[in-house]
């Protein structure tokens, strides 16, 4: 074997220490896992991980105005992050304008309130596109949000060849685990599929969707659950782009995954070998990948919300530097680490601040970057990797034997199951079978956390007034000349990404765009799920 010197650590006497199999007595031994950078890539997407370079620490933020969350970007760049990520309100979310009835007392709660290309130009402002990697958390209306950003980085002068980033745009999980979804499965999967298309031929650097089992995760899922889910969908998504004409290889690499990072720490390492390992198969083996990009599975981590507390929110530090630290041994591409005070409201300047803090101490200090794959080898953690992937395979033949997850989800079987998985958890909380610091063990008497973060109550007075003033500075005839045009087109099979953003570019709303394909698909009311 040539030796490289990424490969070998050097120590302080000047000798070298092999930071992977390098003898044919080693990769026996490791066989099953093959060396990082190489198929079925258990050990990680590249030959010498973060030797090479850091994953992207991506600090997930939206609250308010828009210019309130610009304020907040601009002071995690100025901390250190290394790329942005937006947090949308659920009235975004939604398809809903923020003076829309069905916003009330829910603009800028979650997330950052957008409904107009105005609005990006404010969330955006002093920061080049072309020059930044954005994160946008948006699934219904994802198109109609990457238009608006695609338009205003027109408006920049940045070529859409030199945008870098990803939107989630993964709708099937809102019907199987989060409930913003707008249309009919069958509807939204075309709008899925119509976004993927087009980046693929006009924005090749940006990740058109990011396929997403963190959800299904917080929904109540276990590790094996979580994987085979997000993977049974990336199959869907995938079919769907196939029956369109384009190869594999064509989108593959613009592929993207999002996963959570939990408290189990090997079972959580252990679950992101397995994912890699399943994807690099199914790509080779269902979908004859040739490209190895396309056999990548390359993913973001966010740490697990749902096992943050209230009480005693301090001990959420501790929880979420094992989760972050798990998410590095496992391989992560980006990480974004949760706030001590997020069970108890958004995270204030302070605590955001300390979650990042947290990522630059384990990337500086800890020295686990120094290693290809430091845990490679373990018994325990390869066992637990092949356990992973022969249960996730199991779930995924019972998926396809329903037809394939959209199928699945019209059947209620997504549902059904993470529920039941839910319900059980809980229970051996409410048992205290299961042991949680601060909840049901090592109770005290509650202290305060810090001061958290308030919204301003006259946000949406100030929302209804600025989109008042936007809406009477328009160009009527030409507003509703795209709009007509984008009506047309949803009745037909075209590609609609093309339409949106030229109604985006002629100042239609989130809520008007959204209300166009209203008119035409209709609105999807899902079944009920019993455990």
């Amino acid at each position: 074997m040539k030796k490289d010197s990424k490969l070998f650590l050097r120590r302080s006497d000047g000798s070298d220490i092999p930071l992977c199999a390098s003898k044919d007595s080693d990769f026996d031994a490791l066989s099953q896992s093959g060396f990082p950078g190489s198929f079925p890539f258990t050990r990680g997407v590249q030959p010498t991980m973060y030797r090479g370079r850091l994953w992207t620490m991506r600090q997930y933020a939206g609250f308010g105005t828009a210019k309130e969350t610009n304020q907040r970007f601009q002071k995690l760049l100025a901390a250190g992050q290394t790329g942005l990520s937006v947090a949308f309100d659920l009235p975004t979310q939604m398809g809903f304008d923020s003076d829309h009835p069905m916003a009330q007392g829910e603009v800028g709660r979650v997330g950052v309130a957008i409904s107009s290309l105005e609005d990006m130009e404010t969330l955006f402002q002093g920061i080049p596109l072309s020059k930044v990697s954005t994160s946008m958390t948006i699934n219904s209306t994802a198109a109609i949000l990457l238009c608006f950003y695609l338009a205003l980085a027109k408006k920049q002068g940045s070529s859409f060849f030199d945008l870098r980033g990803t939107i989630q745009n993964d709708v099937l999980k809102e019907y199987i685990a989060r409930g913003t979804y707008i249309y009919t499965p069958s509807h939204s999967l075309r709008l899925v599929t119509d976004l993927i298309a087009y980046c693929s031929e006009h924005v090749p650097k940006w990740n058109p969707i990011s396929i997403s089992g963190y959800h299904i995760r917080e929904a109540g899922s276990d590790a094996v659950q979580e994987v085979a889910f997000t993977l049974a969908n990336a199959k869907e998504y995938s079919k769907s782009v196939l029956a369109r004409g384009l190869s594999f290889d064509d989108f593959a690499g613009q592929l993207s995954f999002f996963f959570t990072s939990h408290n189990d720490f090997i079972e959580e390492v252990a679950k992101f070998r397995a994912a890699r390992r399943l994807w690099a198969r199914m790509a080779s083996e269902t979908f004859g990948a040739k490209k190895q990009r396309s056999k990548l599975l390359r993913f973001h981590v966010q740490t697990a919300g749902s096992t943050l507390t209230a009480q005693q929110p301090n001990n959420n530090i501790v929880r979420v530097t094992l989760q972050a630290l798990a998410a590095i041994l496992g391989g992560c591409q980006s990480l974004h680490t949760n706030s001590r005070d997020e069970a108890l409201s958004l995270p204030s300047e302070a605590s955001a601040l300390l979650a990042l803090r947290t990522q630059q101490i384990l990337a500086e200090e800890s020295g686990v970057v120094n290693t290809v794959d430091p845990l490679g080898g373990s018994y325990l953690l390869e066992n637990e990797t092949t356990r992973i992937e022969r249960s996730a395979r199991i779930l995924l033949e019972e998926i396809d034997r329903l037809g394939g997850s959209a199928s699945a989800i019209e059947q209620g079987y997504f549902q059904k199951a993470i529920a039941e998985r839910s319900y059980q958890v809980q229970q051996e909380i409410e048992k205290n079978e299961r042991r949680v610091v601060g909840l049901n063990a090592y109770q005290t008497e509650e202290i305060s956390a810090s001061s958290s973060l308030k919204m301003n109550p006259v946000l949406e007075t100030t929302r209804r007034k600025d989109l008042n003033r936007f809406r009477k500075e328009r160009n009527a005839p030409n507003l509703h000349r795209s709009l007509t045009d984008l009506a047309s087109a949803a009745k037909s099979s075209t590609n609609l990404v093309p339409f949106i953003l030229k109604a985006a570019e002629a100042r239609a709303t989130v809520g008007e765009i959204s209300d166009v394909l209203r008119e035409v698909f209709g609105t999807y009311q899902p079944h009920q799920t019993h455990v």
